[in-house]
């Protein structure tokens, strides 16, 4: 891999770890036999292809919606007839026959 090219293929993709992905991934996609979106390759490695492709905006990606999770209110419960609390052993609830 180019070093040149990283650096400006993380000037379009901020977060390196979505850009390890997607040239990780289209490495793959190249060496199952998918042609290359660029007209001459030359003497490129499948990575450079990759960096290349993702700098010229050949290939892209979608960052999906941050969606905040909201925690349902506990809702108050009865213990099951039968169980006790069982003394400081650990405070852990045991079955009394």
């Amino acid at each position: 891999m180019n070093a040149d090219l990283i650096k400006q293929a993380s000037e379009t993709v901020e977060n390196p770890h979505v850009l390890i992905n997607l040239v990780s991934r289209r490495v793959r996609q190249l060496h199952a036999g998918a042609r290359s979106f660029l007209s001459n390759t030359g003497n490129l490695g499948l990575s450079d292809i990759a960096l290349t492709e993702i700098i010229e905006e050949k290939i892209g990606f979608e960052m999906p919606e941050i969606i905040e999770l909201v925690r349902p209110a506990a809702q108050s419960r009865k213990k099951p007839a039968g169980w006790v609390k069982a003394g400081p052993v650990g405070g852990k609830a045991r079955l009394v026959a």
